[in-house]
């Protein structure tokens, strides 16, 4: 599918954030995703992960969550310096942000507006996560790479299990260092406990940032498996 894409300026509480966007060159009418972007910012790969979404036909956007700061994309080469970017983000500041680009998608003519999903990747996944919490009236679904943190923070994201009421994916590679096993562990119990609808994958030979071909991280089979189910989930659940 035919898609067009954009560079957009969103109001928030702290002035205008840019946002990418791609979305189907048909006039149909389509599910909006939101993509939220990995510690590295809205780079070249979070840009085409966008594409690559919209070409399956829904309206995506991928939101600057680094708006705030004067440096907005980091090399992948410069982990402090993500690490560091990464850790001055607020987890309320951010969910205005998502709250943000959730409502430029449903003010658009050609997004069905009750047809809402959510992902992301690294510290996008962690936010994938409390987005489906925080945005429950409006997020339909939600798929979580790698989301590294969730059960850290005053309130984690964890703790906020009980208010997800959409279906949620999550994946992990098992030989990720910056997600423990006994954190997916953790995860998994408390949505089970709080019965929320879930699925979960963990990867044997994926590590963190398995999904990203311009890392030496990348795991091709992990890559490829874990976009056939975020289609089949998201259409499942959206379409």
């Amino acid at each position: 599918m035919d898609v067009s894409t954009s560079t957009l300026q969103l109001s928030t509480g702290d002035g205008d954030m840019e946002a990418f966007e791609a979305r189907p060159k048909d006039g149909g009418s389509y599910p909006g995703i939101v993509v939220l972007m990995e510690a590295f910012g809205v780079n070249d790969h979070i840009k085409k992960v966008t594409e690559r979404i919209a070409q399956e036909g829904y309206v995506a956007i991928a939101p600057d969550l680094y708006h705030r700061e004067s440096e907005r994309t980091i090399p992948y080469s410069d982990m402090k310096k993500a690490i560091g970017t990464m850790n001055r983000l607020q987890d309320p500041k951010v969910m205005d942000d998502v709250g943000a680009a959730i409502a430029h998608l449903k003010g658009q003519s050609n997004v069905k507006s009750g047809a809402i999903g959510v992902t992301g990747f690294c510290m996008g996944g962690r936010y994938t996560y409390l987005a489906a919490a925080h945005h429950n009236q409006d997020v339909k679904a939600a798929v979580s790479f790698y989301g590294g943190g969730i059960p850290m923070g005053e309130p984690s994201p964890l703790s906020r299990t009980g208010e997800i009421t959409c279906p949620i994916y999550l994946f992990f590679g098992a030989k990720d260092p910056l997600i423990p096993m006994d954190q997916v562990g953790q995860i998994n119990t408390e949505l089970t406990h709080k019965k929320v609808s879930f699925s979960m994958k963990v990867y044997p030979e994926a590590t963190h940032g398995f999904f990203c071909d311009e890392r030496q991280r990348y795991n091709e089979c992990a890559a490829k498996d874990s976009w056939e189910k975020l289609k089949t989930f998201f259409a499942q659940h959206l379409k």
